[in-house]
């Protein structure tokens, strides 16, 4: 079954507004639910998954920097909510008899284990899912950011972007109708027209360390399997 992947090990990144659900806040277990179901059958299949979750659901700088907070803190605070969202989806795993580990990039050592290159490697070489929280554990980067870095140390062969939409487009499909949308576009014309489907530094990251990148609507079912497939759903960056 698992020669039928194109891909043996992917980085999956997702948005905290995609746990969020319809609302974009707080946790909605009923499409975590459908999420882990989808995780567990690609599982079955021989796939090696590495997960990075954001915290747009419970916290974002952008949201609050006009408040009295520092930048940093506000950034740490972000991350924090990475961590309940890890551990929100960790846990739901585990409940459906999936193997997997949240592993932070903050020290909250009596929540999670400590993230470190060599543990979260022969977790996955051993078939568990890794749930990197706490972004790269730095302020002033992105969780988008902390997908590449992670994909590039656990040698993941794509990074997979959960979104509401179908592709990368030229512009914002949803406030421009004639929006056209890419089936594969380059690094390069990402980083030169701004296309902002993802945080642009982590956009150089993955074009110096070679690693594509598949943006999908995560809405969709199956979609996330056709990816792995190798099959035409969504835009490939690369």
């Amino acid at each position: 079954m698992a020669s039928k992947l194109k891909y043996k090990r992917i980085l999956l990144k997702l948005s905290g507004e995609v746990l969020g659900g319809k609302t974009e806040s707080g946790i909605d277990f009923k499409f975590i639910s459908k999420l882990v179901a989808e995780i567990k059958s690609l599982t079955k299949k021989g796939l090696e998954i590495a997960i990075v979750i954001g915290g747009g659901n419970f916290w974002r700088y952008r949201d609050f920097k006009n408040s009295n907070l520092e930048r940093v803190h506000s950034d740490y605070m972000g991350m924090l909510a990475t961590i309940i969202n890890s551990v929100a989806l960790q846990d739901e795993l585990r409940a459906e008899k999936v193997k997997a580990v949240a592993l932070s990039a903050v020290s909250v050592r009596k929540l999670l284990e400590d993230y470190s290159w060599r543990k979260a490697i022969d977790l996955l070489d051993n078939g568990e899912i890794v749930i990197c929280a706490g972004g790269t554990g730095n302020p002033f980067c992105s969780t988008d950011t902390a997908a590449v870095l992670r994909a590039g140390e656990l040698s993941c062969d794509l990074i997979v972007k959960a979104t509401n939409v179908d592709y990368v487009y030229d512009k914002d499909p949803h406030k421009f109708k004639n929006a056209k949308p890419y089936k594969t576009v380059s690094y390069d014309e990402v980083l030169t027209n701004s296309l902002g489907i993802m945080d642009l530094g982590a956009v150089a990251m993955a074009k110096d360390a070679q690693v594509p990148i598949a943006i999908f609507n995560l809405n969709k079912p199956q979609n996330l399997l056709e990816i792995v497939q190798g099959k035409n759903v969504g835009t490939i960056i690369s």
